[in-house]
Parts: structure tokens; C-alpha cells; sequence
């Protein structure tokens, strides 16, 4: 995982995680939680443990087991996973992966053609060239030759997935592929599923911010999941999401960015373009019913922006809560399917 997709990792984390805590009653039983570390940042999973049977050692051991293997596929931080092997490989030729690699990569690809592109998993070099990468470039507007250079190696078109048998291929060496604003989302879902098959009936997976919860808490009220008010240098609550066999995921800008002659340069890169979004949402929540999903979509309707995006969420049936920046602080816009609430 990239630096600039664990920087991410933190903000997403900071917007969701604000009421984990106060979302347990204080009247009732804990629940079983498990804690740990992944994907550059840490996950929490709380479920009401079911049958005397029922393992905490064991569940732990195989949520660890499954993270580390999600880790060895599909991260750019790992210098040998699958994902750097296959960035690192010439163009031209299938080369072999894990079928879950494959299954997310496939998915990525749909997503960016439902969205014209606007999802695109091999911008990294665009990421990085507008400092937002790995590299520790200067913060500084690269050159329009520059950004010419860096958009010829970006595109969903120059790489191609094979389920049967399961495999990538690209059409120049230079691709990079990069699974940060999906990986989290698999990740939840993936170990929402090991809960799930320990006979848990109530159960809430997260991972740097990315949510998924099923069923109701011991006192019988569902897991509630706050979401960050989008104020540079301030921690507040926007909004308290009551989320029932539902996912959650936020993306936002609001922390990443930086200044030149007084024009701000969000990290919400545009991969047709190559520039960031001129006036981004501050943030982008989503309800769906798989995390992969609500986590790709969050970056779809970041770099779509607060009209198209909101156009674009209404049109494919997102639940869809919009923080727009606003002079006297975020414009809340939400689409038809989220929950709605007086103000």
C-alpha cells in the first residue's frame, strides 16, 4: 500500500470512527471484540457471540490468517505481493494471480466503465506526480508535459483481467496498479463473511473506516457509525448513521492537499484529465450492501464532483450523503436513498 493510500486510510478512519465507541451501551453486555492491525492501519471487529463453542482465539487467529493473506495479494506495499509482482512485470503477457485478485480487479474495471473512467485503479503516477504519492515529490504544480507523461501510462484500458484461469495483463510496463480505494472494502467484507460462518448473527467489521454491520447489538439498537464533520484541524460529528446489514464507506479530501498561489490542489485526482478536481466534495458517504462496492463508489463520486457525482449516484441508486464546502461550513446534500433527516 502506497503511502498516499494509508494517508487516506487515516482520514476515511478519523470520518467513520468517531462513534464506534459510543454506539456500545453501557447497560448491556460488551460484546466479543477483536483488534488488530492491516493494511497500514488497524480494523475492529465487534459481533454477540453465539453458542458455548464459540472461540475468540480461534476467530482472531483466522480474521489475522485472512488479512495477511489479502495483504500478500493485493497490496503495493509489500514489495513481493501479487499486486507489486505484477506492477513490476513487462506488458504484454497474462500473468498468473489468486482468483480474489483477479474477482477485485474484475470489479474495479466494472465500476470504472459504469463510471466513464472516473474510477480508475492505475492513476498512481498521476497521484504521485501532484505529490500526493509515495516519492515525498515537492508540493508543487507539475508542468503540463509532465502531467502529458504521466496520463500516457494511466488508463482502465491499458489493463485487462482473465478470471478462468485468473490472471492480469497490461499494454505498456509502466502501469501501475493501485487497489487502495477498494482493498479496505474487500477486506471488510471478506472478514464479514469469517464472522458470519462462526455462527455470529450480529456483527460490525472495520477496517481504517470502512464498515460493515449485520444484526443489533445486545441491548437490541443498531450499530451506529458516526461521520466526520469536514473541518480542517477539528474533530466533530456530522452525522450518526444507524446501519442495519448495510455498509458504509467515506472518502474525502479535507486533509490532503496543499496551496500554491493561493488556488488549492486537492488529492482527488481526475484520471481523464490528470489534474485534481477543481471545487471536489469535502467528503462522500455510502451506503450499499457490500463494502467493496460503497468503497469504490466513495472515490467515484469524489472525483465526479458534487453535481455530476450526485447526478451520477441518483441515476445508479446510491444512497449517497454529499459534505460540499460551504461558506459558513459543509453543505449537506443527500441523494433519495439516504436515510433522511430534519435538519
Amino acid at each position: 500500500m502506497t503511502s498516499a493510500a494509508k494517508r487516506m486510510i487515516t482520514l476515511t478512519r478519523a470520518a467513520c470512527l468517531l462513534l464506534l465507541v459510543v454506539g456500545c451501551s453501557p447497560n448491556h453486555s460488551a460484546p466479543v471484540e477483536l483488534t488488530g492491525r492491516t493494511m497500514g492501519t488497524t480494523y475492529s471487529v465487534k459481533l454477540i457471540a453465539s453458542g458455548a463453542d464459540f472461540s475468540t482465539a480461534s476467530l482472531q487467529k483466522q480474521v489475522d490468517e485472512r488479512l495477511v493473506e489479502i495483504n500478500q495479494q493485493m497490496s503495493t506495499y509489500i514489495p513481493d505481493s501479487e499486486l507489486s509482482r505484477f506492477n513490476q512485470s513487462p506488458a504484454g503477457n497474462w500473468f498468473p494471480v489468486s482468483q480474489a485478485l483477479a474477482d477485485v480487479v474484475a470489479r474495479a474495471k466494472e465500476i470504472s466503465e459504469q463510471s466513464d473512467g472516473a474510477f480508475d485503479v492505475t492513476v498512481g503516477p498521476l497521484v504521485n506526480l501532484w505529490s500526493f504519492g509515495p516519492d515525498n515529490r515537492p508540493e508543487k504544480v507539475p508542468s503540463d508535459e509532465a502531467i502529458a507523461a504521466a496520463l500516457a501510462n494511466v488508463g482502465d484500458a491499458k489493463l485487462e483481467v482473465r478470471l478462468d484461469p485468473p490472471a492480469l495483463k497490461k499494454s505498456r510496463d509502466a502501469l501501475y496498479v493501485d487497489l487502495s480505494a477498494i482493498a479496505k472494502g474487500y477486506g471488510v467484507d471478506q472478514i464479514a463473511q469469517l464472522v458470519a460462518d462462526s455462527g455470529a448473527q450480529s456483527y460490525m467489521v472495520e477496517i481504517g473506516g470502512e464498515v460493515r454491520a449485520v444484526g443489533r447489538k445486545s441491548d437490541g439498537s443498531l450499530w451506529r457509525i458516526a461521520i466526520e464533520k469536514p473541518t480542517p484541524g477539528a474533530r466533530a460529528i456530522q452525522e450518526i448513521v444507524e446501519l442495519s446489514n448495510q455498509s458504509l464507506a467515506t472518502s474525502g479530501d479535507y486533509r490532503q492537499h496543499f496551496v500554491e498561489d493561493g488556488q488549492i490542489y486537492s488529492h482527488t485526482i481526475d484520471p481523464q484529465t490528470g489534474r485534481p478536481l477543481p471545487h471536489p466534495p469535502a467528503s462522500v458517504s455510502v451506503l450499499h450492501a457490500d463494502c467493496a462496492a460503497a468503497d469504490a463508489f466513495a472515490t467515484t463520486l469524489m472525483v465526479l464532483g458534487p453535481e455530476r457525482g450526485y447526478n451520477w449516484a441518483e441515476q445508479n441508486k446510491l444512497a449517497v450523503l454529499f459534505l460540499i464546502r460551504g461558506a459558513d461550513g459543509p453543505v449537506v446534500r443527500r441523494t433519495s436513498l439516504w436515510p433522511q433527516r430534519g435538519e
